[in-house]
């Protein structure tokens, strides 16, 4: 039960859908996988915040990781922020491959860069739906119109920097002409950093629904696998961190995103395996830009850590391929998404009003439809 001026669940991204606001595959239909690329600034991931002193170094691999993508006919979403939509270096490789359909760029919101630069710097606030909410609302106008004047459209995907959403995005995000989110990272939980609680949310899509405005939210993909099963996520969440490593070990419950940052090739292939089975509609896949460049994250130090990284791809892809799972795009996710509404309309249409409508009660056909249409 909520309180007063509290948010209702199908427009607050922070709480667990409706089942009947989740997207799932019809029985003829196969899992696809959209590759998402968080397209931003270096900087040194164990420093204070900052909102100078970042580096635009990697920038130039960005060409070579769309030559790597268009060679595998996979055209990866650029979640760009506002350094690399300031930088005419990457607006002139992001745009030509975008002009020529060959890769999608969207939105990526690191509040400490992005202005108006209001508030103070510091862990809490680097999570945008932490800022109040007329702050979150400019920072996220600044961006969508930085975008759409350095790439000629509007973009129609966000996600907030850090996973950061808060209870009013999805409706901001609506207004402001955005179609689709990618923030929400289930299975995780970012509360010791001041961030969100993501331990409860599906990996399903799911529509969220604001006034007459619709936005898809499509979740990052992590798996949990092991010989407990679903069990596993359960007991994950319930124990520290230091019993993790040891579930895993054990082969009892291991938390597997789709990355090439940290996760084995193996593990991402099982990941695939585990999803696939699950038959989630989308495998969506997701790295940081700065990872293109040995030095600027954890994950690529070296030029062999550089190697390995497009290798890991390379073992993906073609596992990828074996399952039957092919690239996606925003448009085709949307497609996918507004189908299976139309579908669950209609089914409850004919529900209502077939013979069984004898047993519902005057007027509750219409004010079902009504709410399945909103």
């Amino acid at each position: 039960m909520r309180g007063k001026g509290s948010v209702e669940r199908a427009d607050n991204l922070l709480e667990p859908p409706a089942a009947s606001d989740l997207v799932r595959l019809r029985p003829d239909e196969k899992p696809r996988f959209w590759v998402t690329i968080d397209t931003e600034e270096d900087f040194d991931w164990s420093a204070p915040f900052a909102r100078i002193g970042y580096r635009l170094d990697s920038v130039p691999a960005l060409a070579d990781c769309q030559s790597y993508f268009e060679a595998a006919n996979v055209a990866p979403i650029y979640l760009v922020d506002w350094p690399i939509v300031a930088d005419d270096r990457a607006v002139a490789i992001l745009g030509e491959a975008r002009a020529a359909g060959r890769c999608e760029v969207g939105a990526q919101l690191h509040p400490w860069v992005t202005p108006p630069h209001d508030e103070e710097v510091n862990e809490r606030n680097s999570y945008t739906g932490n800022l109040p909410p007329e702050l979150q609302r400019a920072k996220m106008t600044a961006l969508r119109d930085a975008i759409r004047d350095g790439f000629g459209e509007a973009p129609t995907v966000y996600r907030a920097g850090r996973y950061g959403l808060g209870p009013d995005s999805a409706a901001m995000l609506a207004d402001l002409g955005f179609r689709c989110d990618t923030s929400v990272r289930s299975g995780f939980d970012y509360r010791p950093g001041h961030g969100p609680d993501y331990r409860a949310m599906p990996l399903y899509p799911w529509w969220t629904r604001s006034a007459d405005r619709r936005l898809l939210e499509v979740p990052v993909t992590t798996v949990f696998g092991g010989l407990l099963g679903k069990a596993g996520r359960w007991l994950y969440h319930r124990t520290s961190s230091n019993s993790h490593a040891a579930f895993a070990r054990l082969g009892l419950a291991e938390r597997i995103a789709l990355t090439p940052e940290g996760i084995p090739a193996a593990k991402a292939c099982h990941a695939i395996d585990i999803a696939v089975e699950t038959r989630l509609p989308i495998l969506n896949f997701s790295f940081h830009s700065p990872s293109l460049q040995p030095g600027n994250t954890p994950y690529v130090r070296t030029d062999a850590d550089l190697s390995d990284f497009y290798r890991w791809w390379g073992v993906v892809l073609d596992h990828l391929a074996k399952r039957g799972v092919e690239p996606t795009t925003t448009a085709e996710i949307l497609d996918m998404a507004q189908r299976n509404a139309a579908e669950r309309l209609n089914a409850l249409a004919k529900l209502c009003y077939a013979p069984l409508s004898r047993i519902i009660p005057p007027g509750a056909c219409s004010s079902m439809v009504r709410a399945g249409r909103s």
